[in-house]
Parts: structure tokens; sequence; C-alpha cells
């Protein structure tokens, strides 16, 4: 997948001092050139909350218009499966940045819902084929795990930002100013591609192994490792989404709740160093189990949240343990293969699951069945970890040999 766009001769691309590949500035770009495909998932929340405040949209009406944000991803993030390797990523990053900055352009001027699902559905599927462009970079450097680990850095970090700040925005400038927010985080992620280096493929994959039964060995663990991501996104993005109205519902304010989930996020970050910093030193499946046994306490704190310190707990416990854990999901999935293909298709299995949970939740929330948001909340997060156990532990044995070198 060479890039004509990264010769230096080529007038579009001036010579620009570029980043090491693997140095921790190439890390916090390929970070935000993933995210700002899918940014509006950080600030899902607030997006949900100010469709229902700005716009007058029912509760359900809200989930749809997010579902419809994501689902459109799925499909972007499918279609980049077959195309990674062979569109130059480069010049891919910058066309769908530019259809991103003009949808949510236009999203500021639809005040209907007949509308906006349609158009936030196009925008989902731009932005879910600038995700699988990312998702195939970062799988083609050194530590892939590290580098999703300073993904879900710039995401909690930023995205910390919007929901501490856009719902007390959105009743002084509306709702545009969500959209606003999306504009701003694309063109600052137009300005840094330049400096990133070529990043081909990598030679070896361990999907299609040598012999037959090399290959038939590896679809089994991948395919549960890609049902592994689909079921934590989908419980964790499903209870995420209506956080702020659930707090709401157990009579916390706007601002108290805003407030939190600011907060929480930034904390979340160290969930995050966390798998930047310890790699696949102790393999994957320890701290899979680990991570999904205190995210499953920390999700059943939500039962309490009529106390606000259980609220606020439940908020910082569930954002490290996302943090940390979807980096570890994610790189076993990327680890089956070094052309990106598979990371892609791990970025298809995310988005599926980031889409799948708020509409899941939107179906059961009625008059506020917020109780069952939250035990379906616990029951896909075990199924995760009942799926992710069997790939984690083979690439563990696999790795063994060479863990002492991560």
């Amino acid at each position: 997948m060479n890039d004509p766009m990264n010769s230096a001769t080529v007038g579009e691309a001036p010579k620009l001092p570029k980043v090491a590949p693997d140095g921790l500035a190439a890390s916090i770009i390929l970070a935000f050139l993933t995210t700002a495909g899918l940014f509006y998932v950080n600030i899902m929340p607030a997006l949900v909350s100010g469709l229902i405040d700005g716009l007058g949209f029912s509760q359900q009406t809200a989930g749809y218009v997010a579902s419809a944000n994501v689902y459109g991803a799925s499909l972007g993030a499918f279609t980049s499966v077959f195309l990674v390797k062979k569109l130059p990523w480069r010049r891919t990053a910058v066309v769908t940045l530019l259809a991103l900055v003009a949808i949510d352009l236009v999203s500021t001027l639809v005040l209907v819902p007949e509308v906006l699902i349609p158009l936030r559905f196009v925008h989902g599927t731009t932005g879910g084929l600038l995700v699988g462009v990312g998702f195939a970079v970062i799988a083609r450097t050194h530590a892939p795990d590290k580098s999703f680990g300073m993904l879900l850095m710039v995401q909690y970090g930023l995205g910390g930002v919007g929901l501490m700040t856009l719902p007390r925005l959105v009743p002084l400038f509306g709702t545009p100013v969500l959209f606003y927010a999306l504009i701003l985080f694309s063109l600052a992620t137009l300005c840094m591609i330049p400096f990133l280096g070529s990043y081909p493929a990598k030679q070896h994959s361990l999907v299609t192994a040598e012999d037959e039964s090399g290959a038939r060995l590896y679809i089994k663990p991948l395919i549960l490792g890609l049902l592994a991501v689909f079921a934590f996104q989908a419980a964790n993005m499903g209870l995420a989404a209506y956080v702020i109205e659930l707090g709401k519902h157990y009579g916390l304010t706007t601002g108290s709740i805003s407030t939190t989930l600011g907060i929480a996020n930034w904390i979340a970050v160290l969930g995050a160093v966390a798998v930047y910093v310890v790699g696949i030193r102790n393999g994957r499946l320890k701290p899979i189990v680990a991570g999904t046994v205190i995210t499953l306490v920390g999700m059943a704190l939500f039962h309490f949240s009529a106390y606000q310190p259980a609220f606020v707990a439940a908020n910082i416990i569930t954002g490290i343990t996302w943090a940390f854990l979807i980096p570890y999901l994610l790189g076993m999935c990327s680890a089956f293969d070094g052309h990106g293909q598979m990371a892609a298709l791990s970025g298809f299995f995310s988005k599926m699951g980031l889409a799948s949970g708020p509409l899941v939740a939107a179906l059961v929330v009625g008059d506020g069945a917020y109780d069952l948001i939250i035990n379906l909340a616990l029951f896909g997060t075990l199924l995760s970890l009942v799926a992710a156990f069997l790939p984690a532990q083979l690439l563990d044995e696999r790795d063994t040999p060479h863990s002492g070198n991560e």
C-alpha cells in the first residue's frame, strides 16, 4: 500500500520532517487520525443529551441518531477491510477528513430526525473508512497494543473535555456546537498527517499460516476475538450513551453529571497509560481477565446511582477499564495479520458493537428502564470475557518465548 503522497517530490507534500514511525509522536498522531473518524462516540452522552435538550428529540429518537452514526461507521469500517491493501492510506485519510468536515457543517443546519438520521449514517460511513485506515496503519507499527493504548489516551483526554463543556454549551449556543467540536477535531488532524511516515505493510500473517492445519487453527480464535470486541463495545456504549439520562433519572443535576463524566474521562486515561507502559510483557489473558472483573464491579455500581459517590465511582472504574481493555482486545485481533486487514475488521466489529449498544438501549429504555440497561451491559461484558479467553490464551502461548522482549 505505497502512498504516492509520501514522496517529497510531490508538490502537495512539501519536505516536512517525519516523526519516528514507532515513536511517541507517531503514536499520538495516529491516535488523532483514528479518533477523528469516530470522535462523536467519545462525546456520545453529550450528543444524545444535546439532541434531547437542544432539538427536543425524544430519548428513543436521540438514540436512533447515535446508532445511525455508528452503524454507518460499521459499514465504512467493513468496507475498509477490502480497501486498506489497495488505497494509499494518506490520500484516503485527507479525503475522508474533508468529507467529514463538510457533512458536520450540513448537520448544523438540520433540525428534524428524518433528515439527520440518514445524514449521520453517511457521516459514520465516511468516518468508519477513516478509522479502518487508521487501524490498519496502527497494525503496522512495532507494538499495536501500545498504539491502541495511546489511541485511548487521546480519546479519553479530549472526550473528557467535550463531556465537561458541551452539555453546558448546548443551552447557550444550540445543538450545532456539538458538530463544530467535531469539525475542529478533523481540521486539527488534517494538519498532523504530513508528519507521518509511509508505514508499509508487514510481511507476516498468523491467519494465513504456512499449512492448512495452521490456517484452520487461527480462524476460530480470530472469530472469538472479534466477538469479544463486539460484545465489549456494545455493553459499554449501550450504558454510556444514556449515562447522562441515567444520572438525571436518579435525581442528579446536569452540571454535576457532566463534571463527573469529564473528570472520569480524564482519570480513565490511566487505563490507557497502563497499556502503553506495560504492553504484553505479562501476556494478554491476565490483564483481560483482571480488567473484566473490575469492569463488572464498576457497572454494578450504577444500580446505586441515587447515591452520587456511587455514580462517580462507577464512571471512573468503567472509564479506566474501558480504556485499559479495548487496546488489548483490538491488539489481540491485530496480532493475527500483518497487513492491517484484521485490524480493520476488528474496527468493523468494534463499530457494530458501539452502534448496537445504544440501539438496544433505546429499544428497552421506555420510561426509564435503566436497571435493565445496566444488567444488559453486565451480561455483554461477561460474554466478551468468555469469547476472549481462547484467543488470548493462544497468543500468550505462542508469544511466551518472546514475551521478555515486549
